[in-house]
């Protein structure tokens, strides 16, 4: 009866952490987990930035932005500190990961902007990397989400892109393909830091979770909130358009932690 007990609670166990948690996915633009045993809460910091911490089941877990650019093969080092005991050094290894190539055709002014609008995008750009940065103490029971909004996944994350046969950064989100006017939702509750209608972006909604787990969604037709207002899941925020730098109606969808997107395939559940 007793071992029959001892393995339904790891079962337990197990599958709380697994709730808890992405996979395990250390390559550029993926997630790197470090399981960190005991009861204190730690903290973990990469690269000076401070990284997502869960609890799942009898230990912490941290969630690991891995930035698109890291070399690989190669490692990132994440320091734990625990109160009232000396720091160590976790490496996470970096392993290759492929991404496809996309060719895409749009108005010129997207691609050789002029002055005036080189003033706009870097004005936009300080505004959206504030955003995307911010750091908000929040306690997360996981980081399981939906889909924002139904549709096709039409342009992956990764992808090495070219407009006008001119490369370009690549692609740190999830575009979904939807007709114009559907409806977008929050796929996990946060409060609105960003709203507004940005050059590349169009109309544009960012949410910070807690803990720098940040989400993005852009080219919409219509924004539904306002900065400074809290959203539970569900919560409709916006609806597709194709404002922006696009080739049609479409969700471009991004998640970010400690500062880096990360591809949100790997926290979507559907």
């Amino acid at each position: 009866m007793i071992p029959k007990l001892i393995f339904v609670m790891l079962a337990i166990l197990s599958t709380t952490a697994a709730l808890a948690s992405p996979a395990h996915s250390p390559w550029p633009g993926g997630i790197g987990i470090v399981h960190i045993p005991g009861d204190q809460r730690p903290s973990v910091t990469v690269d000076d930035q401070p990284a997502l911490v869960l609890r799942a089941g009898n230990e912490w877990i941290a969630v690991v932005g891995i930035p698109l650019g890291q070399t690989a093969p190669g490692a990132i080092t994440a320091t734990i500190s625990v109160p009232n005991q000396e720091s160590r050094q976790v490496e996470i290894e970096i392993r290759a990961h492929a991404y496809e190539e996309q060719r895409l055709s749009v108005d010129r002014k997207y691609v050789d902007p002029g002055q005036e609008e080189l003033e706009r995008i870097f004005v936009e750009r300080e505004i959206i990397d504030a955003a995307l940065g911010h750091w908000r103490e929040a306690s997360l029971a996981g980081l399981s989400l939906k889909a924002p909004v139904g549709g096709r996944r039409s342009s992956s994350f990764g992808r090495r892109r070219f407009f006008n046969d001119q490369p370009r950064s690549p692609h740190k989100g999830m575009d979904i393909t939807a007709n114009s006017g559907t409806p977008v939702s929050a796929p996990i509750s946060g409060v609105v830091t960003a709203t507004g209608n940005y050059f590349f972006n169009g109309n544009t909604v960012i949410i910070d979770h807690g803990q720098g787990f940040i989400s993005l969604y852009c080219h919409l037709s219509e924004i539904s909130v306002d900065e400074g207002e809290w959203v539970s899941t569900g919560t409709a925020i916006g609806k597709v358009g194709a404002t922006g730098r696009v080739t049609g109606a479409h969700l471009h969808f991004a998640t970010y932690l400690n500062g880096t997107a990360v591809d949100p395939a790997l926290l979507l559940t559907d």
